[in-house]
C-alpha cells in the first residue's frame, strides 16, 4: 500500500480543496439553478423527471405497478434528467426540486400541481393516493413505513459511502472502504435476517417498502450495483437473495428498471416514456 502524509483539515475548507472523481464537474458546495431551462411537460396526469439511478427506479417500478393493478390515473411521462450533465441544475427542476436530485415528480392532477421529491416521500404519496400497496391496518401500516424509511437511512451508507469508495472515487483508500463494507455487509444481514422469517419485506404483501430497498440491495447481491458481488460475497445471504430474485422477475420491475436507463445493454434502455407502446 502506497504511505501518504496523514491529512490535516485546514481551519476554513474551500471548494478548491475538493479531490474530483467521478462526479467532480457537477459537485458544488452550494444550492439553486445554475441555468435556464423549462422542463418538457407531457399528456399524463405524472410527469417524472428522473434517471434509473437506484432511487430513480423505485419510482418507475411504483409507478408500473400501479398500472399493472389497473390504476390507470396513475398513467405518467418520464423525461430524462442527464445528472452527470448538470441537467438536474436547471431552473425548471429545481422548481420542482429545491435539492437538485432525481427522482422529481409533478402530479398535474392537482390545482395547483403538487410538487413531489425525495424518492421515499414520492413512494408515499402514490401509495396514499391510490391505496395501494401499503398495508392498511394500523400494524401493517407503520411496519412498512419503518422499511421504507430504514433504506432511506441506510441507503447513504451503501451509496454515497460503499459505493463512492470502492467503485467511483479516483483513489482507493483501505480505511473507508473497510468501514463502509462493514456497514454495508450489516445491512444485508438485518435484510436477510428480516426475510428469513417473511416473503416480503414488511411481511406478508408486497409494498413500497421492498420497491424502495430491491434497486439498492436487490442490485447489489444480483451483481448489477457496483459489480461488488464477490467482494461482498453476497451469496451468504440466502434469503435476500430469494427475494431479490423473486422481485426482479415481476413484469411491472422489468419495465420500469429501464425506464430512464441509457446505459448497458440495448434491450435495457427505454430512455423516455410515454406510453406502454414505448417498451414494445
Amino acid at each position: 500500500m502506497t504511505e501518504t502524509a496523514p491529512y490535516t483539515p485546514p481551519k476554513v475548507w474551500t471548494a478548491e480543496a475538493s479531490s474530483g472523481g467521478a462526479f467532480a464537474n457537477i459537485n458544488r458546495p452550494v444550492a439553486g439553478p445554475t441555468h435556464e431551462k423549462t422542463l418538457p411537460v407531457g399528456e399524463h396526469p405524472f410527469q417524472l423527471y428522473s434517471l434509473a439511478t437506484p432511487n430513480g427506479q423505485k419510482v418507475t417500478i411504483m409507478l408500473e405497478e400501479l398500472l399493472a393493478l389497473g390504476h390507470q390515473g396513475a398513467e405518467y411521462d418520464a423525461w430524462l434528467i442527464r445528472i452527470n450533465e448538470g441537467s438536474q441544475f436547471s431552473s425548471g427542476f429545481v422548481d420542482v426540486n429545491p435539492n437538485s436530485k432525481i427522482p422529481a415528480l409533478l402530479d398535474r392532477s392537482t390545482q395547483p400541481p403538487t410538487r413531489v421529491f425525495e424518492s421515499g416521500s414520492i413512494l408515499l404519496y402514490l401509495a396514499e393516493k391510490f391505496g395501494a400497496l401499503l398495508p392498511q391496518d394500523p400494524a401493517g401500516r407503520t411496519e412498512a413505513l419503518n422499511w421504507l424509511f430504514w433504506q432511506m437511512a441506510s441507503a447513504p451508507y451503501l451509496g454515497g459511502g460503499f459505493g463512492h469508495f470502492y467503485a467511483y472515487a479516483p483513489e482507493k483508500f483501505e480505511y473507508p472502504i473497510n468501514r463502509f463494507t462493514m456497514e454495508t455487509k450489516r445491512q444485508l444481514d438485518v435484510l436477510d435476517r428480516q426475510l428469513a422469517e417473511h416473503p416480503y419485506i414488511a411481511g406478508a404483501e408486497y409494498s413500497i417498502a421492498d420497491i424502495a430497498i430491491w434497486p439498492w440491495y436487490g442490485g447489489l447481491v444480483l451483481g448489477a450495483l457496483y459489480n461488488a458481488a464477490e467482494f461482498l460475497s453476497v451469496q451468504d445471504y440466502k434469503h435476500l437473495g430469494r427475494w431479490a430474485a423473486e422481485i426482479a422477475a415481476r413484469p411491472a420491475v422489468l419495465r420500469g428498471r429501464r425506464v430512464n436507463r441509457v446505459w448497458g445493454p440495448e434491450e435495457d434502455q427505454l430512455a423516455e416514456r410515454h406510453s406502454a407502446a414505448d417498451f414494445g
